[in-house]
């Protein structure tokens, strides 16, 4: 028998045998005995140098394509059973799994919620540009040249001279420089600061403020719509109160301070002992604010409030750290689902 009979009767047994190959095991084995180094059909290879020169040609060519049939045969078997290993793995019996849902970030809850309320009692909602110039956001809002939120070290500036704004209070300001008294809205959105981040402090942060401009506008207004909205947020038995503080932009001002909901105003570890929980800051608008935007003082009055979406978040979730918020922990924020 010559070597071309022998490469015949060698493909006839490995088809045989790949025929009757029933698993992955089987056709390794397979793979193994001819296409290994020490295979069937690499011994063939080695002795290539023994045949007549005139034979090496075909030869060669018999056993290339000897060994490129065997391999598509046995990876194509290989295929087919890993597909009937995957289908069996499969349980059809079993129930679907639903999925997962998204659901709105929880700061952005706690925002929408506080904008619903303030709608429900007549207030517009309003956003405005988060680069600012320096006009909108502190000449407008009678922040003199000496007020240390001014400073590089407080306010983050761009090249050009703009600034992020440190608050949302410019919204009000381009608010009532495009329309006349009566004005009432509610402007939320993200403010920059230059913090460094812990626990309670973030560079990037989200605030609501809220204006009301008209004619006979008083301090009790003020008192009675924010002891309205806290107590949306936090039930009926919610007390407010105002301490005396400075902000350029109203006069008087004051801070507002919320009972306790933790423990009912006698006394814990989230309001230090004191029973009050501090929410932010309000007052009355400066008339110098007025006037940089043409309203007459001597005709109306309004006032004006801010506070902190996070820190609102914090007491409502009984979250300590402001930074969980912004590190997209999914196991975080999937404690928040089903709030859309």
């Amino acid at each position: 028998m010559n070597i071309v009979e022998e490469l015949a009767s060698l493909r006839q047994k490995i088809a045989e045998e790949i025929k009757n190959a029933d698993s992955t095991s089987t056709i390794e084995e397979i793979r193994h005995t001819y296409l290994g180094r020490k295979g069937a059909i690499q011994n063939y290879f080695k002795q290539m140098g023994k045949i007549d020169a005139s034979q090496r040609g075909p030869v060669g060519k018999l056993l290339n394509e000897l060994k490129e049939w065997v391999t598509d045969e046995v990876d194509s078997l290989d295929r087919q059973f890993e597909k009937e290993v995957t289908r069996s793995a499969i349980d059809l019996t079993l129930q679907a799994r639903s999925p997962r849902l998204g659901t709105l970030h929880p700061l952005t809850h706690i925002e929408r919620r506080i904008c619903s309320v303030f709608q429900r009692m007549g207030f517009s909602v309003v956003r405005g540009p988060e680069v600012e110039d320096v006009w909108h956001n502190f000449d407008a809002l009678n922040t003199p040249e000496w007020h240390p939120s001014r400073d590089p070290t407080d306010t983050l500036y761009l090249k050009d001279g703009n600034l992020l704004r440190t608050e949302t209070s410019p919204v009000q300001i381009r608010v009532m420089k495009s329309q006349a008294p009566p004005v009432r809205i509610v402007a939320p959105g993200k403010v920059y600061r230059n913090d460094k981040p812990d626990a309670t402090h973030s560079p990037m942060f989200q605030q609501v403020e809220g204006l009301y401009v008209d004619k006979g506008v008083t301090f009790a207004d003020l008192k009675g719509t924010v002891l309205q909205f806290y107590r949306f947020m936090f039930g009926k038995d919610v007390k407010i109160r105002f301490r005396p503080h400075y902000f350029p932009f109203t006069e008087p001002s004051a801070e507002v301070d919320v009972s306790c909901v933790f423990c009912g105003a006698k006394g814990c570890r989230i309001c230090k002992g004191s029973g009050w929980i501090e929410m932010g800051g309000s007052g009355m608008v400066d008339p110098n604010v007025f006037e940089s935007v043409g309203y007459d003082p001597e005709i109306y009055t309004g006032w004006a409030f801010g506070l902190g979406v996070e820190r609102l978040a914090m007491l409502l979730y009984g979250v300590e750290d402001i930074r969980l918020f912004y590190e997209n922990d999914f196991r975080f924020l999937q404690q928040f689902g089903g709030r859309r």
